[in-house]
């Protein structure tokens, strides 16, 4: 049974997050906590806070920590902020603030 934590609403750009998700795909929990504590990206604290969370799940139902493994790494794009920049001659430019929805599963190996 995989274990799941999801992160709805970060205030980052989905594929800024997924470079450092598939790093972790596939790596023991443990592993990829030192991997994302490490990174200087700042999706990483995105990912580590749901994979924390995933793990405490995992506990909460009394499986073995140590044997866990990350199953699943997914980040989707969520509702987009839009903005406008104020240009010369009363031109405006748009800006997309993106925002993606981040889940992390782990599960047993």
């Amino acid at each position: 049974m995989a274990y799941r934590s999801t992160h709805y609403g970060a205030r980052i750009s989905p594929t800024k997050v997924r470079l450092i998700a598939d790093v972790i795909r596939g790596k023991k929990a443990d592993d990829a906590l030192a991997i994302l504590q490490f990174s200087k990206q700042r999706g990483a604290v995105f990912l580590r806070q749901a994979l924390v969370s995933a793990i405490a799940n995992a506990d909460q139902a009394e499986a073995d920590v140590r044997r866990l493994v990350v199953t699943d790494a997914r980040v989707d794009s969520g509702p987009t902020l839009k903005r406008w920049q104020p240009k010369d001659r009363g031109r405006s430019h748009p800006i997309l603030k993106r925002t993606s929805h981040i889940t992390v599963a782990v599960d047993q190996r």
